[in-house]
């Protein structure tokens, strides 16, 4: 179910009633229209893998109440690896077992043995790396005793399968996520409103945005060869749109969802295209995995202490991880090892902390050293998509190389007037998400414009944006993931 379809938007309203109106008073009940809803909008997509969610939310909440039985390091420890081998178990099955055989297979090929094997035709639950990862931080953080574990069954499956971020984030954590269930809550009109606001960008994101440029992205990535080198860096740019307009249109839609139910989600995208350095994206862009990596591997390994060969260890690591978490292909493992690079020297020169602060905080505009860290950071970015989008090393080492060809500098003949009005309404997400930057969403702000006549106007052409300007509807990219 798409939070763009149609069938959406009958579901979303018909839960919203029976949450409020009918179960309004009793929070178990309310807790209980949460699993059965979340179960109904994963079930649309395929039924046979909800056996998968019950499975290992059912491990971890056991695993939970045998942590807080148990005093014994060694039997503590043994119980969370069978959490983690349980969840990552499942997630490598799915998601890597003929990534693996295929490339064990060529592998032995290049010392002239010949190994005959068919591949399974394995189907990727959606959203299973998302769900895993969530569950995971419940059993890690009860075994490190930052957290206590949950007697409430309804709570707990609940806070795995909560529908609005079941299937593509953010990954909430156990600690800010499940004691929101244990609250009795109360319908807020302020924060209702505030998460349509941040649902009518999240769709502005998606179908103008994202959905526009990946008609464009596709084309041009899928006939490659056939473009000039212009060309294939428009494509590379409608690419980076397109990712970021299709995330986090999806985070601000689920973020919105969540806080018409009364619940609060972590900020998943800080603008991150307003970045100074590959630091700072970093902390901006999904930042529910990369805090994730962070806590639960980076640190754990040493993060920026020791030895100088330690760090780099550790920041290949913690980059190769990320980019195999998106995918069994080597293209993405090449990705995170590219950032990996755009990363260390900041970090080695300790800069990585430079700037944490919002771009040109309480200016209109930035300064011309501001503009050009963020053109110069853009652009690391845009190349370092190419892999990410790239089916195959080869086709994105083609592509690259057809960028620097003696046709660069041409004219892009691919520049037609639905091209150029994608282009338009980018630089117009541009200015909005720029004069937004600030807010904890992009339209946070709104509130503070007086007069409501100026606000319903500005809401007024979002939402003919939205109809005049839809792209092609396509899924979103991280249900991939």
């Amino acid at each position: 179910m798409l939070f763009n379809s149609i069938d959406f938007a009958i579901f979303l309203p018909i839960i919203f009633i029976i949450y409020w109106f009918i179960a309004n008073k009793n929070l178990t009940l309310q807790n209980l229209i949460i699993v059965i809803a979340s179960y109904i909008f994963y079930a649309w997509w395929d039924w046979r893998f909800l056996s998968l969610i019950l499975f290992s939310s059912l491990v971890d909440y056991l695993i939970g109440l045998s942590l807080s039985k148990q005093d014994n390091d060694t039997k503590r420890k043994q119980l969370l690896w069978i959490s983690i081998l349980v969840n990552l178990g499942f997630l490598g099955f799915f998601k890597y077992f003929n990534f693996f055989i295929d490339n064990f297979i060529s592998a032995f090929s290049l010392f002239g043995t010949e190994i005959s094997s068919n591949s399974l035709n394995i189907i990727l639950p959606v959203g299973i790396s998302f769900y895993t990862f969530q569950t995971l931080s419940y059993s890690i953080d009860v075994y490190k005793r930052k957290l206590e574990p949950t007697k409430d069954i309804i709570a707990f499956f609940a806070f795995v399968s909560f529908f609005p971020q079941l299937v593509a984030g953010p990954i909430e954590r156990a600690t800010n996520l499940l004691p929101q269930f244990y609250k009795k809550r109360h319908f807020d009109y302020a924060k209702a409103i505030d998460g349509m606001r941040q649902i009518l960008w999240g769709l502005f994101k998606k179908i103008v945005i994202a959905d526009n440029c990946a008609e464009y992205a596709n084309q041009i990535f899928n006939n490659s060869s056939d473009y000039s080198g212009s060309t294939l860096v428009l494509g590379a740019i409608f690419f980076t749109f397109q990712i970021y307009g299709d995330f986090s249109g999806y985070s601000d839609i689920a973020i919105g969802t969540s806080r018409l139910f009364g619940f609060n989600l972590k900020q998943n995208f800080a603008t991150p295209y307003f970045s100074r350095d590959i630091a700072e994206f970093w902390r901006r862009w999904h930042i529910s995995l990369s805090t994730w990596f962070r806590d639960y591997v980076y640190i754990p390994l040493g993060g920026s202490r020791g030895s100088l060969l330690n760090k780099i260890r550790n920041v290949f690591i913690i980059f190769l991880v990320s980019g195999f978490w998106h995918g069994a292909n080597w293209t993405f493992i090449v990705w995170g090892a590219l950032n990996a690079l755009y990363f260390l020297p900041i970090l080695l020169t300790k800069k990585n902390r430079n700037y944490l602060d919002i771009v040109a905080k309480d200016k209109r505009l930035p300064s011309l050293k501001d503009f050009w860290l963020m053109s110069f950071t853009f652009g690391l970015t845009v190349f370092a998509w190419i892999f990410f989008r790239a089916e195959s090393l080869q086709h994105a080492i083609d592509y690259i190389t057809g960028i620097f060809s003696g046709s660069l500098f041409n004219i892009s003949k691919s520049l037609t007037s639905d091209t150029l009005i994608t282009l338009l309404l980018i630089c117009f997400f541009i200015v909005i998400e720029w004069l937004g930057r600030e807010g904890q969403h992009t339209l946070s702000q709104l509130y503070k414009i007086e007069k409501r006549y100026y606000r319903w106007c500005f809401y007024l052409i979002i939402c003919l944006l939205i109809f005049m300007h839809q792209g092609k509807q396509q899924e979103f990219i991280y249900f991939q993931f």
